[in-house]
């Protein structure tokens, strides 16, 4: 009914913080710190971002589809009565959060494997570095 409620609030969340933490890390490149071989956190994020918009935008499709959300008020054709709100609310803190939970989780996965690849290949350029001198 209103399950991709969830998603797509940590969606704008994310959206936001990733907009703050670039305009950061591009104050930072100004000031002259030094580059380096690591993707900026702003990016990583931003594939969080991208998980949980395109998530919701499937769900909330389909949830359309199917006649559960309208384009005239309540929009939700849950929130009519008492009885079905209470069902709603009662998918959105099961269902909501627990995809919004396993999007996330994915997303630490990838970060993590991505500063272990970031890691092995600044340790790489390091050896390569020792050798030539």
């Amino acid at each position: 009914m209103a399950c991709f409620l969830v998603p797509l609030t940590e969606a704008v969340v994310t959206t936001i913080t990733t907009k703050v933490l670039r305009k950061k890390e591009n104050a930072s490149e100004t000031e002259g710190a030094e580059a380096s071989v690591k993707l900026p956190f702003s990016r990583k994020l931003g594939w969080l971002n991208h998980m949980l918009w395109g998530g919701s935008a499937l769900l909330a499709f389909e949830h359309v589809w199917h006649g559960e959300v309208t384009p005239w008020f309540p929009f939700l054709t849950a929130a009519a009565d008492p009885e079905s709100t209470a069902e709603m609310l009662h998918e959105m803190a099961t269902s909501g959060v627990a995809m919004a939970v396993l999007v996330t989780a994915v997303w630490l996965g990838i970060v993590a494997v991505t500063s272990w690849m970031e890691k092995r290949e600044s340790l790489s350029d390091a050896k390569t570095e020792a050798e030539k001198a």
